[in-house]
């Protein structure tokens, strides 16, 4: 959403201001609610569907929440590898298939496999491992950046793209399509750039981000079942940053994701989202190009 580029219907904001806190989220109780058909079978069912094309967040998440219904209560993820196979239908519910790799006592290992009309469209093999103390620890340092509070939602930034004057005429039905989605998710983007000054940069962007409604502390597979499906939303943007004024691009999809949990967080908790994107172009050069 900070980026300057055009809007497109995946790239929506979701921020419609705080719910009261006796209102669920709608992540928990409709997207990642899944309708048991047989023994690790479940059916899903569709919430937000972007430019006629399903949402890969609600794939990935959907996934998880069926590999995460075949084991025990004592274990929790920590990895999840997954595949984009073809485009999903938005027109059928989707079929999860889990698939009990190894079950062991310190690691399990689910395979997932999501089928419309007979055919994947999704594979992804889910981790998970009973807590264990490390007596290792270290991770990156967190970025300075300004509190949630502090900055707009947004509905907020919408509104000032709307009423720029030098706002390119092309804009307008695209932020108010966007504007109208209901997206189970709250966006605050770090540093957001105006539409009107299209200009190269770096690929890089940072958001706050949350899940919309109230979750509670509950089961910790389903808070990474909700980060999860947040994973894949508004991100695929940071990509073109350094395009934006060379290339129009028309959609983007996701092809592939992966993910790892750490430490135990709430995902209806404010969380920094932080993207870059390393590397884009074409396999055939060399060079000083980073390859692998």
């Amino acid at each position: 959403m900070s980026s300057p580029q055009a809007p497109e219907d995946g790239q929506g904001c979701g921020d419609r201001g705080d719910p009261p806190r006796d209102l669920r989220s709608v992540l928990v109780t409709t997207v990642l609610n899944l309708e048991p058909l047989d023994e690790d079978l479940f059916r899903g069912r569709h919430y937000w569907v972007p430019a006629k094309r399903l949402f890969g967040g609600q794939i990935v998440g959907q996934a998880l929440v069926a590999a995460a219904k075949s084991v025990s209560e004592d274990v929790h993820v920590h990895s999840l590898h997954c595949y984009f196979v073809r485009a999903g239908d938005p027109n059928v519910p989707v079929l999860y298939q889990v698939e009990r790799t190894r079950t062991g006592s310190s690691f399990s290992v689910r395979s997932v496999k999501a089928v419309q009309h007979g055919k994947p469209i999704f594979i992804c093999q889910a981790s998970f491992q009973q807590a264990q103390p490390s007596p290792m620890q270290h991770q990156f340092s967190m970025p300075t950046v300004p509190p949630p509070e502090e900055l707009l939602d947004c509905e907020t930034l919408i509104d000032q793209y709307l009423r720029d004057p030098n706002l390119q005429k092309r804009y307008p039905v695209a932020l108010n399509r966007i504007a109208a989605q209901e997206v189970p998710i709250e966006i605050k983007p770090i540093n957001p750039s105006p539409l009107s000054q299209l200009q190269r940069m770096e690929p890089k962007q940072m958001f706050w981000v949350r899940a919309r409604g109230y979750i509670g502390e509950g089961d910790m597979k389903m808070h990474c079942c909700v980060a999860a499906y947040i994973s894949d939303y508004a991100f695929l943007g940071t990509a073109v940053l350094p395009h934006q004024w060379q290339h129009k691009v028309h959609f983007m999809v996701s092809l592939d994701h992966s993910m790892w949990f750490h430490t135990p967080f709430r995902a209806d908790h404010w969380m920094l989202y932080e993207c870059e994107s390393p590397w884009a172009g074409e396999i055939e050069k060399q060079d000083s190009f980073i390859n692998v």
